[in-house]
């Protein structure tokens, strides 16, 4: 089943600024976060050497200001990804809540890294970083509607085919019959949340799904 969601509700339930969830997935696995805090430390650093060079009242108060922003940048860009993540999905035309059930559920490996090493004979090995994730395939009355992949963990065993399921559907077709993006989503028989990205403001959300489906 499909309701239609107006934009200024989706503002409610998707921020335009990130969240502490959002942040949280945006600031990555500890190597990313690695790669960011070179990139903050190297460009705080060469800016903070160029401010102290500066002779110039005008040039000095623009490498302070840029060495403030390298330094924060571990913690403005998580924010500022999140955030272009949200606002990009809100560009779409039509929303709609989407009741339905789980038709299925698999699980695939994913290769989150890869690096060679050598073996003690003296060759290249390469060595992937494999993880277990869990897709879920969502229909509703009217048939086979999309799947949700995410990585697997233990509470993720209580999900059962025939679990009902709850998400916001967007597209920029009204009749939502092809290019279709899904949020995260909830299962309110075992009140568990399940997607990649955590698009959506949990309480609200489950607010909405009571006015609505009550």
């Amino acid at each position: 089943m499909l309701i239609p969601i107006k934009q200024n509700q989706i503002s409610k339930l998707i921020p335009s600024v990130g969240t502490g969830g959002q942040f949280k997935y945006t600031l990555g696995d500890p190597r990313k976060i690695l790669q960011r805090l070179i990139i903050s430390s190297i460009g705080g650093v060469l800016n903070l050497l160029l401010f102290i060079s500066q002779s110039s009242t005008q040039t000095e108060n623009l490498w302070l200001l840029l060495c403030v922003i390298f330094f924060l940048y571990i913690i403005w860009g998580p924010i500022l990804e999140s955030s272009r993540k949200n606002i990009k999905y809100k560009k779409s035309k039509f929303f709609s809540l989407f009741d339905g059930y789980v038709s299925d559920i698999y699980k695939t490996e994913r290769i989150e890294s890869s690096r060679e090493q050598s073996n003690r004979q003296g060759r290249l090995e390469l060595i992937e970083k494999k993880r277990t994730w869990l897709v879920i395939e969502l229909e509703d009355e009217d048939g086979y509607l999309d799947k949700i992949s995410f990585p697997m963990e233990n509470k993720h065993s209580l999900i059962r085919v025939g679990s009902n399921i709850r998400c916001i559907i967007s597209s920029n077709y009204r009749n939502f019959e092809r290019e279709i993006s899904l949020t995260d989503a909830w299962l309110p028989d075992s009140n568990i949340w399940i997607g990649e990205y955590p698009y959506l403001l949990r309480p609200a959300f489950e607010e909405i799904c009571y006015i609505y489906l009550k």
